[in-house]
């Protein structure tokens, strides 16, 4: 997200800080190949797991369904080493990271393992929706913990706070004002999980069937949308150091109307514009991370930002 005070910090924390925002863009990726296995009907391409036919790389039987199934898995396990190289060096070296990195590391290497977990059931129990919706919301928490982790990690000890510090009467409710609405959207994007794992958007634009979903939906999106530009509209108005994360953030959510309503448009026959609304939805969540820390740095350092 932001690089501020990177040039200071330590070679260590310079180091994951790098790693930490390698294994973000991963996550996102992993994001969207898991959304365009959903919507190609590729969840089972693989009948196996943790092999695929068998074999670490099913040369026969590859095609673009087995493709995606089986990159998806590699991406997961790839993401999962990196994850638990960045949770042991965190709790190695505490006491020259920020005091928030080895919970926040070791949360998500719990998270992936979780994770390993439901994708094997997703598999073994034929893609029942409720452990499908559980995969995807464990996928976006994890994006967001690794977002948190890069912000601890970018924002350097030694930085002058006074450039992170609220105006007077925001400080001790900011953070949990961005919590609150970041956990808006994880919400909204867990129904949409919901919907989409019920493939009741399909259903209902086909034959009226599983429309509430739809609903559902779309009144939860316009709520959340609305509280993601208010929220952007004041840091843009009252938080000048957040502004750049904000003004992401607005776009995202903009951004996030248009392609919601394009997929809907076009009755879901494009999968890229499927993919691309849960692509959105995962840079939303790590952005709204991003400003949970940033404000939250600033309201409890040195405290949070400290040696632990």
């Amino acid at each position: 997200m932001t690089t501020t005070g990177l040039g200071s910090a330590s070679p260590l924390r310079g180091r994951l800080a790098a790693l930490s925002a390698h294994l973000l863009v991963a996550l996102v990726a992993l994001v969207a190949i898991g959304g365009a296995t959903r919507v190609m009907e590729a969840g089972l391409a693989c009948p196996d797991w943790p092999l695929c036919y068998g074999s670490l790389l099913p040369g026969r039987q590859m095609n673009l369904q087995v493709f995606l199934e089986w990159f998806h898995r590699l991406d997961a396990f790839v993401v999962g080493v990196g994850l638990v190289v960045l949770a042991a060096v965190s709790c190695w070296c505490r006491r020259q990271l920020p005091a928030v990195l080895p919970g926040l590391t070791l949360a998500a290497a719990a998270l992936v393992a979780l994770q390993g977990l439901l994708g094997a059931l997703t598999v073994t129990l034929l893609l029942p929706f409720s452990v499908v919706t559980a995969h995807l919301v464990t996928a976006l928490l994890l994006v967001a913990l690794l977002s948190a982790c890069t912000q601890a990690l970018l924002v350097a000890p030694g930085e002058p706070m006074h450039a992170l510090k609220p105006q007077p009467g925001l400080a001790s409710a900011w953070p949990w004002l961005t919590g609150a609405v970041a956990l808006v959207v994880l919400a909204q994007c867990a129904l949409g999980g919901l919907m989409a794992s019920q493939w009741a958007a399909g259903s209902c634009l086909a034959s009226g069937d599983g429309c509430g979903w739809l609903l559902a939906h779309r009144l939860g999106a316009r709520g959340a949308g609305l509280m993601v530009l208010m929220l952007a509209g004041l840091s843009l108005w009252r938080r000048p150091q957040e502004r750049p994360l904000a003004a992401l953030a607005a776009a995202l959510v903009l951004g996030q109307i248009v392609l919601g309503v394009l997929a809907l448009r076009l009755s879901l026959s494009v999968p890229a514009v499927t993919v691309a609304h849960q692509i959105g939805a995962a840079l939303l969540v790590a952005v709204l991370a991003a400003l949970v820390v940033r404000s939250a740095l600033a309201s409890f350092a040195p405290r949070l930002n400290g040696h632990g």
